[in-house]
């Protein structure tokens, strides 16, 4: 089935528009869901090709955070049109050099630890790089990897006390580890593995998992993504018994999207068996408790990804985990669910709207004055520590997680590794 089905349902009545991040900057109709949903139902029928400039244009420009799904009366998906008309107009028009050097380098294992490994290098000077211009925002999105300096140092250290007094113990997990995940924010997942483990989770390594393929699928690159999929399906086969835990909103939305996108495949049973075992991290943490931790004294201001709010419907859980930690006291803001402008590559093809789209986030932050952004996502993490040094703010951003980590820190749940 095609993905333009889903957009049908639409009756053009314009809830959606407050919540799309680019109809609020720019104003134009065609940079809302609405106008966009009109060129999309033009390309389905054929009467504007994929390769007019106007609808490239404007689709092109489209961040994909989903934002418009929750809110539409006629339950259109937005998101798999918006797949669907990328991956028409990749085929009739090459992606831009940058983009397409990315997602090679996402795909590819070895080339991705050797750029990584040369870009962590880099990291502890980054920030004396960053601001506005694409170099300097490059920077501090690099500095925005760091691990957060109130979490816990204790490396590969182990809970002290597994599991919840009358939980069942030693129930097995599996830390879908990424790419960008995996090579700059490994201090979240190994964050994720002690916290779980506190919690009554066994974590389990699993070999030749990859790249999950997100990047590729809002780029256009349908078989791209497929390929990456069916890697990591067969990859966790072997531990069936295990949930499969995204510490990346983006990751754990197209792992679970992984039953649609490989439906006509010789992998589609068992890549709808993978797709439902998926959960956030913090889905398991707040499912279990979570049991709480030391206190810390701090002001949080909590960012949903977009892919986990809108995505993946997941919105009370990381509420839930930051509560277990007292002495938090987390703020609203009045962008919450409004995209931050990161969108996977988006801010390097895009840069000048990705920035317009920051800057509301970034005011909305100031309003608050937190101590501590916490968000979900890699990219959100980057895009919003970049946007806080290009202004001249110091305020640090955390992974929900590390906050938890840094409690049971507090707490002594944990004793430091041996050697």
């Amino acid at each position: 089935m095609s993905g333009f089905a889903g957009l049908a349902t639409c009756v053009h009545c314009g809830f959606c528009l407050p919540q799309c991040p680019t109809y609020l900057v720019t104003g134009d109709e065609a940079d809302g869901p609405r106008g966009r949903i009109v060129l999309m139902r033009r390309l389905a029928q054929g009467t504007i090709p994929a390769d007019d400039p106007a609808l490239q244009h404007h689709l092109d420009r489209c961040l994909g955070c989903r934002g418009c799904e929750p809110v539409c009366p006629s339950g259109v998906a937005f998101g798999a049109g918006i797949e669907e008309a990328r991956a028409r107009i990749t085929a009739v028009r090459p992606l831009s050099p940058i983009a397409q050097v990315m997602l090679a380098v996402m795909a590819r294992p070895t080339l991705r630890r050797v750029l990584f490994s040369l870009t962590r290098l880099v990291r502890p000077i980054a920030s004396w790089m960053s601001g506005w211009s694409r170099l300097g925002f490059a920077a501090g999105m690099l500095a925005g990897t760091r691990p957060w300096t109130g979490a816990s140092r204790f490396g590969t250290a182990v809970a002290s006390t597994n599991g919840n007094p009358g939980t069942e113990r030693e129930r097995p997990v599996a830390v879908f580890r990424g790419c960008v995940q995996r090579e700059l924010f490994g201090h979240v997942n190994t964050a994720a593995e002690r916290t779980l483990a506190v919690n009554g989770h066994a974590p389990i390594h699993v070999e030749h998992q990859g790249c999950c393929g997100a990047l590729h699928i809002h780029a256009g690159q349908v078989d791209a993504a497929r390929a990456l999929a069916r890697a990591n399906v067969r990859a966790f086969a072997a531990h069936a018994d295990a949930a499969i835990v995204a510490t990346a909103a983006g990751c754990g939305a197209m792992l679970r999207d992984y039953g649609t996108l490989l439906a006509d495949d010789p992998l589609a049973d068992a890549a709808s068996a993978f797709a439902a075992r998926v959960r956030d991290v913090t889905e398991l943490l707040a499912a279990a408790g979570p049991r709480p931790g030391g206190p810390l004294t701090l002001r949080v201001a909590y960012d949903p990804p977009c892919h986990l709010l809108h995505a993946q419907r997941v919105a009370d859980a990381p509420l839930v985990v930051l509560s277990a930690v007292p002495g938090v006291t987390i703020l609203g803001h009045a962008e919450a669910e409004i995209c931050c402008g990161s969108a996977g590559i988006y801010s390097l093809v895009q840069p000048a709207l990705s920035h317009a789209v920051l800057a509301r986030k970034l005011a909305a932050l100031d309003a608050v004055a937190p101590d501590l952004v916490v968000t979900g996502n890699p990219g959100c993490a980057m895009q919003i520590a970049a946007g806080l040094r290009a202004t001249g703010r110091t305020t640090p951003v955390a992974h929900p997680v590390e906050v938890l980590d840094a409690a049971y820190a507090a707490a002594g749940l944990y004793h430091p590794a041996v050697g």
